[in-house]
């Protein structure tokens, strides 16, 4: 064959792409038009556009504020600026939880699954609501303090207003980047140039990764322009970027390319070759190593070349550790049904964001658990709101050898269906953050699963009585290494005094925004004399920490390595040297807002200790 026809095919090919980009995206220019679409000297019908602030926040993965309060709460989202173009730490705006890389560093941190796409980095996610549906031109969101957060921006094709729900909703990623380090913690205007989707939507969803920050990103509002009508674009349009074609394609194998996971998932036909080439020569588990390293739709591709490959891409091996959290947008119960003859083998599962609006049912999930659930040993369901009583009982029958289950902002569950977690006794780590469990409850889980290593109870508000629930710790889960205690509301020096006294190898605890603790009845001082393995403790808001609290840990707690004492008004600078010097491991010591602790002050305990990380919030 002539070989001018392989270079039409690919001259053909990329003709192809070219007016595919045009058509979907045009260029860049006409994507950041605000009042009218136009091209050249030829005008095209002005479309009014809308401007309109978000009207409701539906949903969010994590926040720092109360449940009971909007400071620092994702609720700040709705309606106008309450604090642009003003820089600084203030209460009125939208905090996630965590910042930086410190948690990760921490004893209760996790192990990553392995496979997560290079694409995906998001570690929390907000859903606003606008009044009007509309195709987007621009998003505006208004940072506040140290911006650079907001790694993605989508549009789903759901009317959260409608009466009548679609029959399937669609997910379009409008911008997408790698977290960014911006210079400077100041405010600012971020507006990314974003892509045209061709459905109107009042639904943006913001996923943000906070890990190259020095401090909390606060954002103040979010702003969605677009138009009512679909724009039109001109045939006259400017040359495209190469960069363009490069960047929608990634778009297509990692995003819209999952629109076909579940078609792969199902192939069974292949195409007849005579031989599977020199992969035959090859030894299994060799072959095995080569296709870990491939992600769950690089695996449903490869599935699809010859028999051979084929059978490794469905070997139940290569799927010990999954995660579809990174394609939460597109897994429904279909996708997990096509899973489970993979699946037999799974350890870790992670579901993680995935499910909401329909997309996994109760049946489903339960399904693929009675199937796959045997040999699960970690399970994480962070913000699965399709998650009721029927699926944490099918979890517990189906899941006998669970050590570590997440349950992460789950907040639909009923309170009643905690009891369940209870005949789970193998269980070494419970994240319960933001979840409705309740005292009857969590007393049951604490009797019988006294192998609980790593316990979170932040912000779960239907607590009435912290003391009990510390004093039960103390008595039944001696071998706890970390306890999120953040913003428990009643929690005394008595249940403190239990808790020290019975978990003495514990390495990790927040005890955050707990207003009822006070330094002048020796709990802090107790602690540290009791829990000498402290790696972390977060006294954060605590205004009666002093200068006794900061001496007991320098004496006691040589292997501090991060340390919250925010809004403080009793320690000194003096007390904080003799912590630096004793605790050689420091790296992380947040002293915002401490009164007797000023810039000054900072500038020299970072001369002298440039291997702590001194952190000193301000407000303008």
């Amino acid at each position: 064959m002539s070989p001018v026809f392989p270079m039409l095919t690919v001259l053909s090919m990329f003709y192809y792409m070219c007016l595919r980009r045009r058509a979907r995206t045009a260029s860049r220019g006409e994507m950041n038009s605000r009042r009218a679409i136009e091209s050249n000297t030829r005008a095209l019908p002005i479309n009014v556009e809308i401007v309109q602030y978000a009207k409701e926040v539906l949903d969010f993965s994590s926040h720092y504020g109360s449940e009971n309060s909007m400071s620092y709460t994702m609720w700040n989202l709705a309606g106008i600026p309450n604090v642009y173009p003003s820089s600084g730490d203030f209460t009125q705006t939208a905090v996630f939880r965590t910042y930086g890389t410190w948690w990760d560093r921490c004893p209760s941190a996790r192990l990553p699954f392995k496979r997560t796409p290079p694409t995906f980095c998001s570690q929390d996610y907000v859903e606003l609501a606008f009044e009007e549906p509309v195709y987007p031109t621009a998003v505006h969101i208004l940072e506040t303090y140290h911006p650079g957060a907001v790694v993605r921006i989508l549009a789903c094709s759901a009317n959260p207003y409608s009466q009548n729900p679609p029959a399937e909703v669609r997910w379009e990623i409008l911008w997408s980047e790698a977290p960014t380090k911006v210079n400077g913690p100041q405010a600012r205007q971020f507006t990314p140039c974003i892509k045209q989707i061709n459905f109107p939507t009042n639904l943006i969803r913001l996923e943000v990764n906070s890990s190259l920050l020095d401090y909390y990103t606060e954002l103040d509002a979010v702003v969605l322009h677009g138009v009512k009508e679909r724009p039109v674009l001109s045939l006259k349009t400017s040359m495209i970027d190469m960069n363009d074609i490069d960047e929608d394609e990634d778009e297509e194998k990692y995003g819209c390319g999952m629109d076909t996971l579940n078609k792969q998932f199902s192939i069974v036909t292949l195409r007849e070759w005579p031989t599977n080439g020199y992969f035959d020569k090859l030894p299994y588990e060799l072959i095995q190593l080569i296709l870990s390293h491939l992600t769950v739709p690089d695996l449903c591709r490869l599935a699809q070349t010859c028999k051979l490959l084929y059978q490794h891409c469905c070997d139940p091996l290569q799927y010990i550790h999954l995660s579809l959290q990174p394609y939460w947008a597109r897994i429904n119960d279909t996708s997990l049904e096509y899973l489970q003859s993979r699946c037999t083998l799974i350890q870790w599962l992670n579901l993680s964001w995935t499910g909401n609006r329909g997309a996994i049912s109760v049946s489903g999930f339960s399904r693929f658990l009675k199937v796959c659930g045997s040999e699960l040993v970690r399970l994480e369901l962070s913000c699965g709101h399709f998650l009721n009583e029927t699926c944490l009982e099918v979890i517990t029958e189906m899941c006998p050898h669970l050590q570590e289950l997440n349950l992460s902002s789950c907040d639909k569950i009923p309170p009643q269906a905690f009891n369940h977690i209870a005949k789970v006794g193998s269980l070494k780590r419970l994240i319960l953050y933001r979840t409705k469990v309740e005292q009857t409850a969590l007393l049951s889980i604490l009797n019988f699963c006294s192998e609980l290593q790593h316990l979170s109870l932040g912000s779960c508000v239907m607590i009435e009585d912290y003391d009990l629930i510390a004093s039960m710790m103390g008595a039944k889960c001696k071998k706890l290494r970390s306890l999120d205690l953040w913003r428990c509301k009643n929690i005394t020096e008595s249940g403190i005094a239990e808790l020290a006294s019975g978990c003495q190898l514990l390495e990790e605890l927040d005890l955050g925004w707990c207003p009822t603790l006070q330094s002048s009845t020796g709990c802090f001082t107790n602690l540290a004399r009791k829990l000498p393995n402290l790696q972390k403790l977060f006294l954060t808001a605590n205004r009666s920490v002093c200068d006794t609290d900061i001496e007991e840990l320098a004496a006691n707690c040589t292997h501090l390595r991060q340390l919250d004492i925010l809004g403080t008004r009793m320690v000194s600078p003096a007390s904080l040297r003799k912590l630096l010097e004793s605790c050689k491991d420091l790296s992380l010591l947040d002293v915002s807002f401490c009164s007797q602790i000023d810039n000054r002050v900072v500038l020299e305990l970072n001369a002298n200790f440039p291997n702590v990380f001194i952190k000193k919030s301000f407000t303008q």
